[in-house]
């Protein structure tokens, strides 16, 4: 420790330094170690970034600390890297980054580990006393045992060995496996494009069960908390000791996979994008699945990061293997493919074979001409999902949009009900009897009246989200078991769902975007995306690969196992480029290229106030 005594601290808040204390004379503190502080007169735990550090304002102003957290286990200098690397690339401060991986519930969990930690030691210590003192063998034997698994759980349950050898590859997963090796041997991240259903869940854990064998640690990234679920099974089959961080797990969960991690040798993390900020140690593979997908995002509070871009730091800096994986991989990692950054491997054949789907275009404004409509969904659909329902096929209905209805529209004067807070078009939900209007940007709400507060005139829902869709599939087949997943369905129940589907119990799925991500269930044989002009002309230059990433997507969830299957698109514009096929990965990049657009360019919004 410095004889000056001082150190810089990283707080929880919005700062552009790091304010420097003093110690008290005799105490020690070192990198990333716990303290309570006051800054602007409020106290505040923040952690040790610097020690002999040379104060930058006079010594007189600089404060005190007011004490030292010894019982929370220090931040690793690691995890300091990674938030000072994450604050400058996507311009916020460290302080908002360690807030993000240290939020004031996970100090509170580290709190309540804190006294359970203490209350074992304590137990420990009278067991030991009352082994040394047992006279009968009886007796010690009993104490014996208690002791040794007390001392276990405090330090935490040792992982089962995993053989790789466990896990058997095709010949063509042996290849692509091969190539990810030889990407890892050349110190470059690897991108694995597979057709969906070809097989790259094995390979990930193939490459997994190596790298813990080996002694290293696992973090696994998915996109969404109901594709960890599913997905949670299966990797338990190969890889039993697996631990899964989301933040729908309860605070016991989260605090223990956290706990596990500092004290066991290996570990296998499976999580979103916020398990990129737990206390990782001794990590030998990052696997970002899905990596084109949009939930890895993250658009407030700050930081306003990528999950899978913070992945691929933070296996920078632990100098461990990266792998990224995709049916449909954006263009950026397509790019850093094709120019030499990364490394890649191929998938082109599914893993049960067969030849995949068909695909049927439906022009929903031809059909509505003729009168083949029957609300949103047109008459040849119903006879293709009947005629599936009827050879026990199920089908899955794809809206890309949640709610009754994405808006609602005053009959006499025209005007859309918008928030008042962003002034987006608010979206019709009815919950539970309820009927609300929701701004699905800031959250905002209100009941809904359906009386126009401009003129008084009637409100008209305009459109069909899914919600609505649910009701009239329901008409339409109502000997049917109907089920339907979105945002506004609770966690459990989309859990619930998901293996109910799985077992065959659920004859026709609805949902958003979620459907289309990874799910794989062997008894689907129809799937249909409806109102598919909601995902075209976004006005955003992503737009379209955004579009032909979701179909592809969905698209793959039909024809597995071997079996043929139909994808549908009802869609009022058949003949747009991202439809008919012309709209191919080589001319979006060639566009992007000419237009100056990432990945050939860098592009930050700045907003600019000008005051007249």
């Amino acid at each position: 420790m410095s004889k000056t005594g001082y150190i810089k601290v990283i707080l929880p808040l919005r700062l552009e330094w790091e304010p420097c204390y003093s110690l008290p004379e005799g105490t020690v503190a070192g990198p990333g170690e716990w303290v309570n502080v006051t800054f602007a007169g409020k106290p505040y735990t923040g952690i040790v970034s610097e020690v002999d550090a040379t104060p930058d304002v006079d010594p007189s102003r600089i404060r005190p600390v007011s004490g030292l957290e010894s019982g929370f286990p220090p931040v690793s200098k690691e995890e300091i890297t990674l938030f000072r690397s994450v604050a400058d690339y996507y311009m916020c401060s460290v302080g908002e980054v360690f807030k993000a991986a240290y939020t004031s519930e996970k100090i509170r969990e580290e709190e309540v580990l804190l006294r359970i930690r203490e209350r074992l030691e304590k137990r420990i210590g009278i067991l030991e006393g009352k082994l040394s003192s047992a006279r009968k063998e009886e007796t010690r034997e009993r104490y014996a045992a208690e002791l040794e698994a007390a001392r276990s759980e405090l330090a935490g349950k040792p992982s089962p060995l995993v053989s790789a050898s466990d896990i058997q590859l095709s010949s063509h997963q042996t290849l692509a496996y091969e190539d990810i090796k030889k990407g890892f041997r050349s110190g470059k991240t690897v991108l694995l494009a597979g057709v969906t259903g070809s097989g790259k869940t094995e390979i990930y854990l193939k490459i997994a069960s190596e790298v813990l064998e080996s002694g290293k640690s696992v973090l696994y990234m998915v996109p969404e908390i109901a594709l960890s679920r599913q997905l949670e099974d299966r990797v338990r089959e190969a890889i039993p000791p697996v631990m899964v961080f989301h933040s729908q797990e309860t605070a016991a969960r989260r605090r223990n996979t956290a706990a596990s991690m500092r004290e066991k040798g290996v570990y296998m993390v499976l999580g979103t994008r916020s398990s990129v900020f737990l206390p990782h140690r001794n990590l030998g593979l990052v696997i970002v699945d899905e990596e084109h997908d949009a939930s890895f995002k993250q658009d407030s509070p700050a930081p306003r990061y990528n999950g899978r871009d913070v992945a691929l730091m933070l296996a920078s800096i632990h100098k461990a293997d990266a792998l990224l994986g995709s049916a449909t991989p954006s263009l950026e990692s397509i790019y850093n493919s094709t120019s030499g950054k990364y490394a890649s491997a191929s998938l082109t054949e599914r893993f049960y074979g067969g030849d995949g789907s068909d695909t049927l275009v439906i022009d929903t404004g031809e059909e509505r001409r003729k009168g083949g409509m029957d609300g949103h969904i047109s008459r040849k659909l119903f006879l293709l999902t009947k005629e599936t329902l009827s050879g026990g096929g199920q089908a899955v209905y794809l809206r890309a949009r949640r709610s009754w209805a994405p808006s609602v529209q005053c009959s006499s004067c025209g005007k859309t009900v918008k928030c008042p807070q962003c002034g987006v078009p608010m979206s019709l939900h009815k919950d539970g009897g309820k009927e609300l209007l929701r701004c699905h940007h800031c959250g905002f709400s209100e009941t809904y009246s359906g009386v126009c507060i401009n003129c008084g005139g009637s409100l008209v829902p305009v459109g069909a989200g899914s919600q609505r869709i649910e009701q009239e599939v329901k008409a339409l087949f109502p000997d049917a078991s109907v089920a339907r997943i979105d945002s506004d369905v609770t966690p459990s129940e989309i859990t619930a769902t998901v293996k109910a589907f799985g077992k065959g119990e659920i004859d026709i799925l609805i949902g958003t975007q979620m459907v289309s991500k990874g799910f794989d269930f062997a008894g689907v044989s129809l799937v249909a995306v409806l109102q598919a002009d909601s995902v075209l002309g976004i006005p955003d230059f992503r737009a379209d690969e955004k579009a032909l990433q979701l179909l592809e997507q969905f698209k793959g969830r039909t024809g597995r196992r071997g079996k043929k299957g139909l994808f549908v698109i009802q869609t009022a514009q058949s003949t747009h480029p991202v439809i008919t096929g012309e709209r191919a990965v080589e001319n979006l990049l060639k566009e992007r290229k000419f237009f100056g657009y990432p990945p050939y360019t860098r592009q930050r919004l700045l907003f600019l106030l000008l005051y007249l």
